[in-house]
């Protein structure tokens, strides 16, 4: 782990998604952090000295989802496919699929392995998955501050991405993110088609790995919209202690008024971020996900306050 010394900090960008903004000064307190995602191989070893099973190797209960189609009703996750052309970006259902048998040990559905990709981050872990992981390890998930504080290496000079103002400086890939027209042409321009290896790319000022791109990250804080945040405390004057983080409440998708599963935080982007769809591979970037739901493209990582 990586020992963060805590401080203040401009959290948010207001150059980029509406719910990154306003920029605010955000306190952190000390915390040890992850140098990297937790990878498969760890993961396993939790796994094995506890007989864990994921949510995404257990069938969903109908009840919990009105309208549920029964056929549905089976261990499984969502496995992103390629598309054959150009897509409404706006329906996720063109590229992310849900698949039988598809979790942490299959990544890509029940005939794969995660043969070779110990190292891989793992993917097809809900929030209660990570939880339960850091709570074994001992650790916690972070805050969304706190995760952001550690992403951006140090810096509090309004850079967009952690490793500076250019996405790929020089033409040097710093991160794992989609090259090309998302969701059917990717050019590979960093070498991988989903997850690579941990600490395959430089580490942050800090000596972290992999905050930005690769696999999503769960924090702890229920999303909310800037609006939903906390107030400041008297005399702390433009200081926020808790600056994001929501009610289980206000956390829920407004779109779907009757599924009542809330929304945590994620942080960090993927592999499928592009330049034409969800430019989040910055540590501003934010994204509400259920805390029911697995993907492939969704891990963690833990943090040891002090």
């Amino acid at each position: 782990m990586i020992r963060v010394e805590g401080g203040t900090f401009s959290m948010g960008s207001d150059a980029f998604y509406p719910e990154e903004a306003p920029v605010r000064r955000v306190r952190v307190g000390d915390f040890y952090i992850d140098a990297s995602p937790v990878t498969n191989r760890e993961f396993g070893a939790f796994v094995e000295s506890t007989g864990y099973l994921t949510d995404a190797e257990t069938a969903p209960d109908p009840r919990d989802y009105p309208g549920m189609d029964a056929a549905l009703a089976v261990p499984g996750s969502l496995v992103f496919e390629r598309t054959r052309g150009p897509v409404d970006l706006e329906d996720f259902t063109n590229w992310w699929h849900f698949r039988a048998g598809a979790d942490w040990r299959h990544p890509t559905g029940s005939n794969s392995a995660i043969d070779g990709l110990e190292d891989h981050p793992v993917v097809h872990v809900t929030y209660r998955d990570a939880l339960a992981y850091a709570e074994w390890a001992g650790k916690s998930l972070p805050t969304e501050a706190e995760w952001e504080y550690a992403a951006r290496g140090g810096h509090d000079d309004g850079r967009p991405y952690a490793w500076g103002r250019e996405l790929a400086p020089g033409g040097v890939m710093m991160a794992n993110y989609w090259q090309g027209l998302f969701p059917f042409s990717n050019l590979l321009t960093d070498g991988w088609e989903r997850t690579s290896p941990v600490k395959s790319y430089p580490p942050n000022d800090l000596g972290i790995y992999d905050m930005i791109g690769n696999v999503w990250e769960w924090t702890a804080d229920w999303y909310a919209m800037p609006q939903f945040g906390a107030k400041r405390k008297p005399g702390a004057c433009c200081i926020v202690d808790n600056p994001r983080g929501g009610r289980k409440r206000e956390s829920r998708d407004p779109n779907m008024p009757d599924i009542t599963i809330g929304r945590r935080t994620l942080k960090g982007g993927s592999h499928l971020c592009a330049e034409n769809y969800c430019r989040r591979y910055r540590p501003a970037a934010r994204h509400p996900q259920t805390i029911d739901t697995s993907t492939g493209h969704i891990g963690f990582r833990c943090i040891v306050r002090f």
